[in-house]
């Protein structure tokens, strides 16, 4: 028999047409008011949560659950999502953004159902306030925030579950409940205030806690949860670093922090202006009376809502789960984020929730008092969360790239030292924004002296202009002050001396000292091989530094270019020069030096002839105004028979580019030199090729040779001649030169 809709069981608060609606209005209202957020592009460190390269794959995944420093944070769960996305949709930055907004309008929704399932007045009103609530944008418009958003589906969905299960004590309710808080864990630690607040939800609604029905089932998430508390908080200073004097607190300054930490975030709860990302960074002084009001102020309102707690219960919940939620960012534990700012806006995220509510019921209040008609009351209702929606779109909008969010930010606090830097890095980047960048490191370092990343950059920076280098050195000099164990800095530090003659000896011991900091430094190996180049005698030492570099990053082509550089200088290493060439060539085809250099050493061995030309002329393809290589494909193809006509047009090419070349006249001089037709103009490349240097014995010899086979210049010769001799006393062919015109009539 069919039962009667009486008897119908009623559909649960998730499943019905209300429900269904409200979903629709919820996320049409959170993508109206993110749609600025969702052409932004990545910030700050979304690229190291977006997944890295290096854990793309089946072993990156098992990576981010077994090795706690593979990602920025160990939240394994977390990671794995961003895995997941990026097979999805891989660069594509707007699948990220839409992720989150889906995320956060879930979020929502299900705080909706929540609220039906225990008959809160209006659910769907305080629902719209915390999807629309402009303190929320940061988690939501921040890729990196994906851990609030889909920690906070999991952390009310397990709520959820586990009301059902308070209500039928199902165990499989319990699992399910269960599982999904750990979930949360493994997404974002902040939900291990999941079962206190259950408690609190608990003591609201039947003013009393049975150990046995309310407490004893949670002892186990209250476990999970301290252990994961823990762990987090281990890895917030192993890994992250927040540790240090920036951390350096008493229990007074600590207790002082809270309280002002608690009446910051329920300030912009309830009046949500002068939002920004990063907000400035207080001193706290335990002897300013005005600090102790905050603590006070926090103390005496739990002292009211508990002595008013028979009449107005929600009060004492709505605060206890606020502070309660809130505790991970009160400043008992040390988070990185308190370098720079003890608070920010993504900290009380899932905590705002506490404040929502009371103030969604209070506004349901108020205007069913107003005597207004359903439809004004119902426009009334909507324009609150309206105005909310505008302030999110609107904030959402400095969201849209880092230089936006980084100059917005700067506006509203100045002395956001962080930001100054962050947007000094962007604008380092291009040349034509070189200056501006200066400026940006200067500000930072006004204000924090000590930042040593800000000293190294701006060296580095500094180091680019020209004759910047002694600037540059006080800079690099500044950061291992403030840090001496910066390997990065000993590096530059050496790179800039090498600039100042005066200094130039000191170099290598900073390139030495960046390598003892840290020895997989390939940069420091390398350049303190490309310093020892400068001295035939320690070639040896610098192939071995170059050698460490390719170990240390076998990827990197120059590196196999600079190595194939010294080997060829060492006897009998000429085919392993050939083969990191080769590998240079390979990893970077387009390395005209490279071709070039190739070319050089093949055209030494016999049988390479044809090789070495067509390395060099791939060279002077991909470089055609390089004289050098000019003259390395004339030095080549001088020595095939039947080319000489060929070698002298490149050493003309090498002279139009470089007239300066005495080597390339000289060169030039000789071919000319070997027809009586050419002899004309070999003498004029002889005399251009001693007048540019005047100790170049054998431009001195030819010359005089050619006047005295030109007729009518003995007297030139014999003064060419004489003066190769001068040079080099030594030059038998000149001394017997020099006889034999002599003893001519």
């Amino acid at each position: 028999m069919e039962s009667s809709p009486a008897n119908r069981p009623a559909k649960p608060a998730w499943a019905d047409t209300e429900a269904a609606w409200s979903a629709c209005l919820i996320l049409g209202a959170v993508l109206a008011a993110y749609l600025p957020a969702l052409s932004g592009g990545l910030l700050w460190d979304d690229d190291a949560h977006v997944t890295k390269l290096s854990l793309r794959s089946l072993h990156g995944l098992w990576r981010i659950w077994f090795d706690p420093g593979a990602t920025q944070q160990y939240y394994p769960f977390l990671h794995s999502v961003f895995w997941v996305e990026h097979l999805l949709w891989g660069g594509a930055v707007l699948g990220y953004h839409l992720a989150n907004v889906a995320e956060h309008a879930a979020a929502a929704w299900l705080l909706y159902v929540g609220l039906r399932m225990i008959s809160f007045p209006a659910p769907r009103l305080p629902a719209l306030l915390f999807a629309l609530h402009p303190v929320c944008v940061e988690s939501v418009a921040w890729i990196s925030e994906q851990k609030n958003t889909l920690s906070a589906v999991f952390y009310v969905a397990s709520a959820l579950l586990y009301l059902n299960f308070d209500a039928s004590r199902r165990r499989g309710l319990y699992s399910w409940a269960l599982a999904l808080f750990v979930l949360a864990l493994l997404t974002k630690t902040v939900t291990a205030t999941l079962p206190a607040a259950l408690l609190v939800l608990f003591w609201w609604r039947r003013g009393r806690l049975e150990w046995k029905a309310d407490v004893s089932p949670l002892l186990p998430w209250f476990a999970i949860a301290a252990c994961s508390g823990l762990f987090t908080a281990w890895t917030e200073v192993k890994y992250i670093g927040a540790t240090g004097s920036d951390f350096s607190f008493t229990i007074v300054q600590r207790l002082l922090l809270a309280g002002r930490v608690v009446s910051f975030y329920a300030g912009k709860v309830v009046w949500p202006s002068g939002l920004m990302f990063i907000y400035p960074r207080w001193t706290l002084d335990s002897g300013s009376l005005a600090q102790w009001v905050y603590p006070v102020g926090v103390l005496a309102a739990l002292v009211a809502a508990w002595v008013h707690r028979g009449r107005r219960r929600w009060l004492m919940a709505s605060i206890l789960f606020f502070i309660g939620t809130l505790f991970p960012a009160l400043g008992f534990v040390n988070v990185y984020p308190f370098k720079f700012s003890f608070v920010a806006d993504h900290f009380q995220y899932l905590a705002s929730i506490g404040l929502i509510l009371p103030l969604g019921w209070g506004i349901w209040w108020a205007v069913s008092r107003t005597g207004l008609g359903a439809a004004g009351r119902a426009c009334l209702l909507l324009a609150i969360p309206a105005a909310l929606g505008f302030l999110s779109w609107r904030q959402a909008r400095i969201y849209r790239d880092s230089e936006t969010l980084y100059r917005s930010t700067i506006a509203v606090n100045p002395s956001a030292w962080l930001m100054h830097y962050n947007l000094a890095v962007i604008l380092g980047k291009s040349a034509s924004t070189a200056d501006e960048a200066i400026a940006e490191y200067r500000a930072t370092l006004g204000i924090k002296p000590d930042h040593w990343e800000a000293h190294n950059n701006l060296g580095s920076a500094l180091l680019k202009r020209p004759g910047g280098a002694p600037e540059a050195v006080s800079e690099f000099e500044a950061a291992l002050r403030a840090n001496p164990a910066y390997a990065e800095a000993e590096n530059n530090l050496g790179v800039a001396l090498e600039d100042i003659p005066d200094r130039l000896a000191e170099a290598p011991g900073h390139f030495r000292a960046a390598i003892r900091l840290n020895p997989s430094y390939d940069a420091a190996h390398s350049n303190l091989g490309s310093f020892l180049m400068r001295d035939p005698s320690t070639a040896p030492e610098a192939a071995a530094e170059f050698a460490e570099a390719v170990r240390l990053d076998p990827n990197f082509a120059d590196y196999h270019y600079y190595l194939g550089n010294a080997l060829v200088r060492l006897p009998g290493r000429e085919s392993e020069a050939i083969g990191e060439y080769r590998t240079a060539l390979r990893l970077d085809p387009d390395n005209a030096e490279a071709h070039s250099n190739l070319g050089v050493v093949l055209s030494r061995i016999p049988g390479h002839a044809d090789e070495a030309i067509e390395q060099l002329g791939l060279a002077l393809r991909l470089d055609p105004a390089n004289a050098e290589i000019h003259d390395n494909l004339a030095n080549a193809l001088v020595k095939i028979p039947g080319r000489k006509a060929e070698a002298a047009d490149e050493y003309r090419a090498s002279l139009r580019i470089d007239p300066s070349n005495p080597i390339a006249h000289f060169s030039l001089g000789l071919i000319l030199a070997g027809s009586r037709a050419g002899l004309p103009e070999a003498i004029g490349e002889f005399e251009a090729a001693v007048r540019l240097r005047p100790d170049f014995a054998e431009a001195h010899f030819a010359l005089g040779v050619s006047y005295a086979m030109a007729g009518g210049r003995r007297r030139e010769a014999i003064g060419e001649l004489e003066e190769a001799l001068r040079i080099r006393p030594d030059f038998p062919r000149a001394r017997r030169a020099l006889a034999q015109l002599k003893a001519r009539p």
